[in-house]
Parts: structure tokens; sequence; C-alpha cells
């Protein structure tokens, strides 16, 4: 239970590689998956967790094995936070810029299709906000994925 079956360094190793290659994958999938978690998205979390659970461990089930890996990916995610924070180049690269998706009354349809959103999740920000498509001053999709919706004024 606590001998490990692999050295110290291959959980560290293991963990790093994982993710940083789950974040290239989430950030690549696009702003929207990130964003709003629908059912079938909650479920590709759940399914990218278990299929890389054996990549992260190696096969060992020890206490400190996992410790470790839970060490491991905490102090990446502290990493990149703190990365992104302190430079605007890492946390555009990390984290994405936000996209003009419409303007002044008119949805630019092919930068929609372009960032795989949904015409409904346009519709469903400008109702949130209380404005008309004609209203509409400017559509943006943030980097974490929300629609954000300025009124002409």
């Amino acid at each position: 239970m606590f001998e490990m079956e692999l050295p110290w360094w291959e959980f560290v190793a293991r963990g790093a590689i994982i993710y940083a290659v789950l974040l290239l994958m989430v950030r690549v999938a696009g702003k929207r998956t990130v964003g709003q978690f629908t059912p079938f998205d909650l479920l590709v979390v759940m399914l990218l967790s278990e299929s890389v659970s054996n990549s992260l461990s190696g096969g060992d089930n020890s206490v400190p094995g996992g410790l470790l890996i839970a060490a491991t990916l905490i102090c990446l995610n502290i990493l990149i936070a703190f990365l992104t924070s302190r430079s605007r180049k890492a946390a555009e690269l990390i984290d994405g810029i936000p996209v003009l998706l419409g303007r002044d009354g008119k949805v630019f349809e092919e930068v929609v299709k372009k960032n795989r959103v949904a015409e409904g999740d346009v519709e469903q920000a400008l109702r949130e906000q209380g404005c008309d498509l004609s209203e509409m001053q400017c559509a943006f999709l943030e980097a974490d994925g929300k629609i954000t919706i300025l009124k002409k004024k």
C-alpha cells in the first residue's frame, strides 16, 4: 500500500506529460468545450479522466504514488496560473483571446461556425442580456467560452 512500484520521478514525468497533452487537447477543442458543459461534455470529461488514469499511475496503486501524481498536477496548475497572470502572451496562448461574433446587429456566421458556437447560444446570450439583435453593438466569445453582449447606447 505504501511501497511504490515505480521510481518517484516517473510519476512526476507521467503527470507532467498527461497534463500538457490534455491541456493542449482542451485548448484545440475550442472555447465552447470549456465554457458551457452539456451532459455530453461532462461525459467526455469523465471518460477522459478514466482513459488517462492508468497512464498517470503506470499500474501503481500505492498511496504515495497517487499523492505524488496529485501534487504534480496541482503544482503544474499553480505554475500555469502564475505564468498566465504574469505574461499576456502566455495567457493568450493558454487561455485564448476573445473573438468578435457580431457587430451592429449582425452576427458573423462564418466566425460563429469556425468557433463551433451553436446559433441558439448567441440567441440565448441576447435573451439573457435583454437585448434584441437590432440593439446589439457587439457580441464576443470570451476566452472562457461565455458569450458577452454589448448593447448600443
